[in-house]
């Protein structure tokens, strides 16, 4: 393993306040760090660059979106190159960019910012692709008064990077981890032989706990809202099935609709009075915006 060096202070700062460990960010850049060398060294640049040789290199959005990641993107430099690199996040997470907008800015040895290039570049090309397609549900849900969330769809181990990500392009998170809430689902239905059941025990256990449940029927909808669920998941219900949850609610609840959404009917779902939309392709199929680096000596 290579021995790398620690973030710097204002890469620390913007972690912090976007809500991210900076620990946990070091040890996921150092992981993908030792992935690419795997042991070994960077032959290509080690055979092409003078170690004294210095540049500049700009991460330069090639289309338009929303960054996320932009403080991941640096750090990476800084774990390389530690203080013989220098740093700029030139566009802060959740702004938007047009294609040739300078996104992040790392001087030093040319060496040491060719090596970091592609680590900084899957990071921010994937968190800001996560960032941008959020934002395009959230400009098509504008003024219908729902909002879309993200799932547990996510990549294992980038789970917190990538809700950040929607956070960056307006959405909202949904829980974190198992622990964090309870989603009572159509298994669990079965498990425990009927949704009121399921409903019950979850509530008994954990009373104190967010406690979601999922429906598949205006039944079973009017059964847990007569349990005292506070907020219910309506599984692929239609938009007349989804209009009426909401006139039968009639805001005993919030409701969340899920189940094959797709952006070109966004506006009609969230039209219906629905709270919240579930997206699971916020995460697990969005693709990355598309983000280059330009190196100048």
């Amino acid at each position: 393993m290579t021995d790398w060096y620690p973030l710097g202070q204002e890469t620390i700062r913007l972690l912090v306040e976007a809500g991210l460990d900076p620990g946990d960010m070091q040890r996921l850049i150092v992981a993908a760090l030792d992935e690419d060398l795997a042991g070994g060294t960077d032959v290509t640049t080690t055979s092409t660059v003078a170690p004294d040789h210095r540049s500049r290199l700009d991460l330069v959005a090639r289309a338009s979106g929303v960054i996320a990641g932009g403080p991941l993107a640096a750090g990476v430099f800084e774990v390389v190159g530690g203080a013989d690199i220098t740093t700029a996040v030139v566009a802060a997470d959740g702004a938007p960019v047009v294609k040739g907008d300078v996104v992040v800015t790392a001087r030093g040895r040319t060496a040491d910012l060719l090596l970091g290039e592609r680590t900084a570049l899957n990071l921010l090309c994937h968190l800001s692709g996560v960032a941008t397609a959020t934002h395009r549900w959230v400009e098509a849900l504008e003024g219908t008064g729902a909002r879309v969330r993200d799932t547990r769809k996510t990549t294992p181990g980038l789970r917190v990077l990538e809700k950040y990500a929607v956070r960056c392009g307006g959405g909202v998170n949904h829980r974190m981890s198992l622990s964090d809430a309870a989603l009572v689902k159509d298994n669990h239905i079965v498990a425990a032989g009927g949704v009121v059941e399921a409903f019950d025990a979850v509530r008994a256990a954990a009373p104190g706990i967010t406690l979601e449940v999922e429906v598949d029927s205006l039944e079973q909808l009017a059964a847990v809202l007569d349990a005292g669920a506070d907020l219910v998941l309506l599984d692929n219900f239609t938009t007349d099935q989804m209009r009426e949850a909401v006139r039968l609610t009639a805001g005993r609840a919030e409701l969340e609709a899920s189940g094959g959404l797709t952006l070109d009917v966004a506006r009609e779902v969230g039209a219906t009075g629905v709270d919240y939309l579930a997206v699971g392709a916020l995460t697990h199929s969005a693709p990355v915006l598309d983000i280059g680096a330009d190196l100048e000596g």
